[in-house]
């Protein structure tokens, strides 16, 4: 892998449990575009509502976390900041489940966001870039 999953602190490759964890949040990150692309195309008032909002809402998700919570890009946020854009997008994902019909999933899906959340940046601190 590369220097992005290693130990800040330490320059070691993280143990089992926090590359399990960072492996859940990249699906966690996938299950979040696939709710706001679901959520879009229930969400319009017509066909070209429909598209417009389920190929936007993910893509502008997608582009937010490119910029400001991707590992390898030039204007990534650190600490709270970070946490707060992670969480906007992730948590976006768990709301667009829930207003889309399907509550239970969605509070799922937000319980998984922060127990993912708590363990890789309190547990174990966030990866370097």
């Amino acid at each position: 892998m590369t220097d992005a999953v290693h130990d800040h602190a330490t320059g070691r490759a993280p143990g089992a449990a926090y590359s399990a964890n960072l492996a859940l949040r990249f699906l966690l990150e996938l299950a979040a575009l696939a709710a706001l692309a679901y959520w879009g195309v229930h969400a319009g008032q017509s066909l070209l509502g429909d598209l417009a909002l389920g190929l936007g809402a993910p893509l502008l998700a997608a582009a937010v976390w490119g910029r400001f919570a991707a590992p390898m890009s030039a204007r990534r946020l650190h600490g709270a900041g970070l946490v707060v854009v992670q969480l906007g997008v992730l948590g976006a994902g768990a709301i667009a489940l829930a207003a889309a019909g399907h509550p239970l999933p969605g509070a799922v899906f937000a319980a998984l966001v922060i127990v993912n959340t708590v363990l890789l940046h309190l547990g174990q601190g966030e990866p370097s870039p």
